[in-house]
């Protein structure tokens, strides 16, 4: 259930709500005059949800790809490109 509360809440009850968004790792609904105003969230919640953004992005974008093009990649070409590209990242960060 969407936890939902006047906005309000925020500067009376700030506490209380930052304690929910980190417990339940779920957002806070914060109304005004009975309209949903903004959203709270913790900030793993967000980058969880970023996150998750981005690779369901990826995924769409590579579908699309796959609909527009006959070009398909082996198993051993997509693991050998990430090696190389982890490896140099890895190479990078240790500069």
């Amino acid at each position: 259930m969407p936890h939902i509360r006047p906005v309000s809440d925020l500067r009376n009850n700030f506490a209380d709500i930052s304690r929910i968004v980190h417990e339940t790792g779920e957002p806070v609904f914060l109304t005004k005059n009975g309209y949903g105003n903004m959203v709270v969230m913790s900030m793993e919640a967000y980058e969880c949800y970023q996150f998750e953004s981005e690779v369901y992005f990826k995924l769409k974008e590579a579908e699309l790809e796959a609909k527009t093009t006959n070009k398909r990649y082996s198993h051993k070409e997509v693991f050998d490109e990430l090696r190389a590209k982890l490896s140099d990242r890895i190479k990078a960060e240790n500069v």
